[in-house]
């Protein structure tokens, strides 16, 4: 982890500096931090219709099977080759970049935690439905030694090329146990389709470089969509869900911790036709009451944090003013929290917070599949 940490600061540094000297010029004393959507400076989009992504299950051949019992029992005539996930991981072949390794993983509650390494791209995991095919896991941070939020995952992605659908991926470590992440990516042009990530603190880690979750159910309370990656997420749930250390006493939670740490970087969170609520046990205790249970969009982990929320219906467990500070005033004069669209008792232009920002109906083909994470070079198209 620290060698990719350390990896990507210095490519961050030697990207900024190379967009200084193309602005400014070889006299360092004249350079200034480039400008971004909060000082008014949009990239120029393209300007074609976006297009509609569709799982392309019906194209993907089965390369292996997982069974949780090691036989199928289903009539399906499947060889069931692995009782684990990561055996069927570790069957994939390396550095193939011209073909997807298709992985079933029949229904059954698989308790490991799985690693796809860089090696292995292009990795596909098809599950037979959410609350149907279950990985789960409960490392965390505060009581088990040597553990970071990093490696707390119950599924790490470092292959490019990898897509799921169908399943749920959860973290069942509680409050006690503070970051427990149940899916970490850092998978280029990774696709993630009507999947589950059930977790509390960190439950997603978007760390790095393209993402693309559609139809997707996230749940947690603090901080539960973070990283630095160019994510985009469409026709999601998110949900607030119950802490489970004294959940009657609230608290404030935020849904997002974007962490940008350079003006340079083409990274953030993008939102489109999402909801955000909560879950039936959470809205019962919000109910009961609303003053404690402050929730709010998300929080500048770093610098330039870059979130948007867009044609996003938001239930009245969003705050009123939106967004929230994560220590005193950083990041407040640099970060872009932007919102279109968006409707619902949670949607309060008037009330939100002065460092956010109304994104401007001429630009938000800036953060479309497109424009934001290239999608049409790489994101399966509907034939509809």
């Amino acid at each position: 982890m620290l060698c990719l940490t350390n990896l990507i600061n210095y490519t961050s540094n030697a990207l900024a500096m190379v967009v200084s000297y193309d602005i400014f010029g070889g006299d360092m004393s004249l350079w200034r931090r480039p400008e971004t959507e909060r000082d008014g400076f949009w990239e120029n989009p393209k300007h074609e219709p976006e297009f509609r992504s569709e799982f392309p299950t019906k194209y993907l051949v089965i390369d292996v099977v997982v069974c949780k019992e090691g036989s199928s029992d289903d009539g399906s005539n499947e060889q069931c080759r692995y009782k684990k996930v990561q055996e069927a991981v570790d069957a994939a072949p390396s550095n193939v970049i011209d073909k997807k390794f298709v992985i079933h993983i029949k229904e059954g509650v698989y308790d490991e935690v799985v690693r796809i390494p860089f090696e292995k791209k292009n990795v596909v995991f098809l599950g037979d439905g959410k609350g149907k095919t279950i990985i789960t896991g409960s490392l965390g941070v505060a009581h088990q030694p040597g553990i970071t939020t990093y490696d707390s995952a119950t599924v790490s992605v470092l292959g490019d090329g990898f897509m799921a659908t169908n399943l749920t991926i959860q973290n069942t470590a509680g409050a006690p146990e503070h970051q427990a992440v149940a899916f970490r990516s850092d998978s280029d042009q990774s696709m993630i389709d009507n999947c589950e990530f059930l977790g509390h603190q960190d439950t997603l880690y978007a760390h790095s470089l393209r993402q693309y979750y559609k139809s997707c159910r996230i749940t947690g309370n603090v901080d539960f969509i973070f990283g630095n990656a160019a994510a985009v997420f469409e026709d999601c749930l998110i949900q607030l869900n119950p802490k489970l250390d004294n959940p009657e006493s609230g608290g404030d939670n935020s849904v997002t911790a974007q962490g940008r740490t350079e003006p340079v970087q083409s990274t953030g969170f993008v939102f489109q036709n999402c909801t955000i609520n909560g879950t039936e046990e959470y809205m019962a205790l919000f109910k009961s009451n609303p003053k404690v249970h402050r929730n709010y969009l998300g929080r500048p982990w770093k610098e330039y944090s870059r979130t948007v929320f867009i044609n996003c219906g938001m239930g009245d467990v969003v705050a009123p003013g939106g967004w929230m500070p994560w220590d005193g005033d950083f990041g407040l004069d640099t970060l872009y929290y932007g919102e279109f669209g968006n409707f619902g008792d949670g949607c309060r232009k008037s009330e939100r917070v002065k460092w956010s920002s109304q994104l401007p109906k001429e630009h938000v083909n800036a953060y479309s599949l497109t424009n934001f994470i290239q999608g049409d070079k790489w994101i399966p198209k509907s034939s509809l």
